[in-house]
């Protein structure tokens, strides 16, 4: 036990990777008082744990972080009938959810994405390039993933900004540490969002249309097809998981490609995008922590956990572990390992949008090296969400010349 090990400290969510490994070198899975959680670090444990959905149970993976005040937990029990899915979700129920969706998320509704996400880019880029400068963030980041994964979802275009500021609230409840008035609003959005979800869910039943809503009522191979409300869950939930982590991933990635020296080599050999996307994933992951409990009494890495306890399972520190990558805080797009992140997670549950993360990250900086010669970061410092598992730079100043 620590007792103040707080993940949630404002140096911590500054520069969270000094004090992980810290941490992996002197105890690498450690109680957290601060968030009633057993903090583990180390790659081969993480794998292990995500390799045991037995012994450890996802089904924490979406609660909120702290207990909830009194006025927003009847706000919820009232009106969110959010049901287990995916992420939060054992075997069997997950198998069941598990088969329809990835075959929702088929390669050829990802090669149907490709010029819809090219074209939006290119809109977006062209919206703000002749200025020389931009939050980067805000003006590319942010819209980009979103649209993305609303337009597969099927949502209309112009419900893309309240569907966006709706997942922010998911985002502080459930990963955060909320104060009551926070909590309170909140839940009344995510029970508005959740409503939607159920609404255009009732719509989709009426008007089938091509996309990954229609795909999941549709299918005909398993033998209990989905519900409306499992449906209308799993839509409320990617369509937070498939934005806000892209988001964060792109600007971390443009970034780590900017500190480095990477632009001008990149220009000229585009054949690194993948290597340095990988990398980006391994050194500065959007995702910087998931959560398991345990079922039973067990150990991890040797060290003893009583049955029930909250873990939090430290990617950032994992995918930084010098016992798999040599040097791990050097960004090195020659290395040879680093698909062997953990970034998206292992096993049963391993990202079913990993494909299209990295689809898009390529699609953007493809398309910013044909446009930008050189590209440089203005800003003097970076500020993070304040939360444990998301982290990406809430502005990205930069400037550029034209090519």
């Amino acid at each position: 036990m620590n007792h103040a090990l707080d993940p949630l400290a404002s140096d911590v969510l500054a520069d969270p990777y000094p004090f992980l490994a810290r941490i992996r070198e002197e105890t690498p899975v450690v109680y957290s008082e601060a968030i009633d959680m057993w903090i583990v670090t180390r790659h081969a444990d993480v794998e292990e744990v995500f390799l045991d959905p037995k012994r450890f149970s996802a089904a924490i993976a979406q609660a909120p972080l702290m207990p909830l005040c009194d006025e927003a937990m009847a706000i919820l029990k009232a009106d969110f009938g959010i049901q287990p899915v995916m992420s939060n979700f054992d075997p069997p129920g997950h198998s069941r959810i598990r088969r329809p969706l990835a075959r929702a998320f088929s390669t050829r509704r990802m090669r149907m994405l490709e010029p819809v996400i090219e074209r939006r880019c290119a809109e977006i880029l062209d919206g703000f390039a002749a200025d020389g400068s931009a939050d980067l963030a805000r003006e590319l980041c942010y819209p980009l993933p979103a649209l993305t994964i609303f337009t597969m979802i099927g949502f209309p275009d112009e419900d893309a900004d309240r569907i966006k500021a709706w997942c922010a609230d998911k985002l502080v409840v459930n990963w955060g540490r909320p104060s009551a008035e926070q909590q309170i609003n909140a839940a009344r959005t995510m029970v508005a969002f959740w409503k939607y979800c159920l609404s255009f869910v009732e719509r989709r039943r009426r008007e089938p249309g091509d996309d990954l809503t229609t795909d999941l009522m549709q299918d005909a191979d398993i033998p209990e097809p989905l519900t409306d409300r499992e449906i209308a869950s799993i839509v409320f939930g990617l369509s937070f998981a498939g934005h806000e982590t892209t988001t964060n991933q792109l600007a971390n990635c443009i970034r780590a490609v900017v500190e480095n020296d990477l632009w001008t080599r990149l220009r000229y050999d585009r054949s690194l995008i993948a290597a340095v996307t990988e990398e980006s994933l391994r050194q500065v992951s959007s995702v910087i922590a998931w959560r398991r409990i345990t079922t039973q009494a067990t150990t991890i890495g040797g060290t003893p956990v009583p049955e029930g306890a909250k873990l939090l399972l430290s990617l950032g520190s994992a995918n930084r572990d010098p016992a798999l990558f040599a040097d791990p805080d050097r960004f090195d797009p020659q290395r040879d390992n680093a698909r062997a992140h953990l970034s998206f997670g292992k096993g049963i549950h391993l990202c079913l949008g990993a494909h299209l993360a990295r689809m898009e990250i390529s699609i953007v900086l493809n398309q910013m090296l044909d446009r930008f010669d050189v590209l440089r970061l203005d800003g003097d410092g970076y500020t993070f969400p304040p939360n444990v598992a998301f982290r990406g730079p809430e502005t990205l100043t930069a400037s550029w010349d034209l090519a």
